[in-house]
């Protein structure tokens, strides 16, 4: 793994453009749940629960339902960045990261310092008027639907607030996508980590990244499917931040 890693790190030093994908395996080292897997939140709560038609028909539920999942999620304390969340900060500081998509929804990236993040399926740490579109922080929603007061509204119009993430039945914020396959597209480097790639349309992203010349890295404790130039199937939290390591050696 140690040749690897320099190869890949060599790489990376030599790129005008290194661009990074990351999925649930980042979050589920800072103790997230995953939805998907033997196990995931979708064992416990019915996904059909948080469907965007659920929501417009039935505000009220979906918050009750969306805070019992909350609660799960958050059951072990606070949460907080990872070592590979700070991996990723660190790399773009030192100038070696040009942007990270990620197809998480609970905002670690930018906790971590991160701060050129596309979030294909948006953020949990924000919500959104139904009426309005104004943007503002989750906590004083999540508080008042704690307080038994469902569902929050906003402070400027009194219009129904809406978690700022994409639900079932919604589409893909089409700003993002694009950027992300552009990014993809135009990457030297292209890094996956914590990700299956079994999810479109992020999966499509380092195949695009690989069919325009990228060197491509995925780093996964199961194997993908993606046939990258540097695979390492490992915790992302030991092999990112030795990996930006060995990018910061002269």
């Amino acid at each position: 793994m140690n040749e690897a890693l320099a190869e890949a790190a060599r790489a990376i030093r030599a790129a005008d453009s290194v661009v990074a994908l990351t999925g649930a395996g980042v979050s589920t080292a800072s103790g997230i749940p995953d939805f998907r897997s033997e196990g995931g939140l979708w064992e416990k709560h019915d996904p059909q629960n948080f469907h965007y038609s659920r929501f417009r028909a039935d505000p009220e539920g979906f918050w009750r339902d969306r805070l019992a999942m909350f609660e799960d999620i958050y059951a072990g304390g606070d949460i907080a960045p990872n070592a590979a969340h700070e991996a990723f900060a660190a790399l773009e500081s030192a100038g070696h990261l040009s942007a990270l998509i990620t197809q998480n929804i609970d905002g670690l990236h930018r906790a971590a310092g991160s701060g050129d993040v596309v979030e294909l399926h948006g953020t949990g740490a924000e919500v959104v008027c139904m009426d309005c579109g104004e943007h503002d922080g989750a906590d004083s929603a999540w508080e008042t639907v704690k307080a038994g007061n469902t569902p929050p509204r906003c402070d400027s119009c009194e219009g129904v607030l809406k978690p700022a993430v994409v639900l079932f039945g919604q589409s893909m914020p089409q700003a993002e996508l694009h950027r992300a396959q552009s990014l993809a597209s135009n990457s030297d480097v292209f890094i996956v980590a914590g990700s299956s790639l079994s999810v479109e349309p992020a999966a499509s992203l380092p195949r695009t990244a690989a069919r325009n010349g990228a060197t491509t890295i995925c780093v996964n404790l199961e194997e993908t499917g993606f046939d990258a130039d540097y695979t390492f199937t490992a915790d992302v939290t030991d092999v990112l931040p030795r990996l930006v390591r060995a990018v910061r050696k002269p």
